[in-house]
């Protein structure tokens, strides 16, 4: 009983593809491994970092009360500059990275790429390699279970009701085509001492079905009451 496999992997080879593309020996397996998670936390800390300050700036710089609000809605996390997956290919002595992003506006900025590749040169520290960074914007970003579940954290944190977070989550996917959509939070939902699960579905899920395309996403939420866990499931297609 209560058997459950990430969707993801349960599909791989078949709907699913690695987001990771190298070959090592046995020995050398765990260390490739660890560099991909180094990347990628780079990256993702890289884009953090300086969207924070692209906010700072904006805040400080405009005058009336008019804009600001306008511009704090713009920096609201739903969908600017959300990761939905990124791409490592590796070769002997060069690194592909594949950055798959919703709104790439803060990648597009002049210098931002070489920037970027300074910082991960130096996480790595690899000197007989140099790394390739290309961004690819998503074409339908609010099929991403990603960029949901950072809209849906930007609202939590604003104190938002979480009803009204996952409704409006739920509407958001109907901009793309997709079959089927399941939302899920779990923890201290309005502050209240007993943890609870709430969910909204709509649509079909197959989770039991290998051919069926189905995205997932697992994001945690720190919030004043504790942390919330949040669980996204998107019913693309069936093949």
């Amino acid at each position: 009983m209560g058997q459950k496999i990430n969707p993801l992997g349960f599909r791989l080879g078949t709907t699913q593809k690695h987001h990771s593309f190298w070959f090592a020996q046995p020995k050398n397996y765990s260390e490739g491994l660890q560099e991909d998670k180094k990347i990628r936390d780079c990256i993702k800390n890289y884009i953090q970092k300086n969207r924070k300050k692209g906010s700072n700036r904006k805040i400080e710089s405009d005058s009336s009360s008019e804009v600001i609000t306008h511009n704090r809605k713009m920096d609201s996390g739903s969908s600017s500059e959300v990761i939905t997956h990124i791409e490592i290919q590796k070769e002997i002595d060069t690194i592909h990275v594949i950055i798959h992003i919703g709104f790439p506006n803060l990648l597009k900025k002049k210098g931002a790429i070489e920037e970027l590749e300074k910082d991960l040169q130096k996480e790595i520290n690899s000197v007989n390699q140099r790394f390739n960074i290309s961004i690819e914007k998503v074409k339908e970003p609010y099929r991403q279970p990603n960029i949901l579940a950072e809209y849906i954290a930007f609202q939590l944190k604003n104190r938002v009701s979480f009803r009204k977070a996952m409704k409006k989550a739920i509407e958001l996917t109907k901009k793309a085509d997709i079959r089927g959509v399941k939302v899920k939070i779990a923890g201290r939902l309005g502050g209240k001492e007993i943890a609870r699960a709430e969910s909204i579905k709509r649509g079909r899920l197959p989770l039991q079905t290998i051919r069926a395309k189905i995205d997932y996403c697992c994001y945690p939420i720190r919030t004043i009451y504790g942390v919330l866990g949040v669980k996204i499931w998107i019913f693309v297609d069936e093949e």
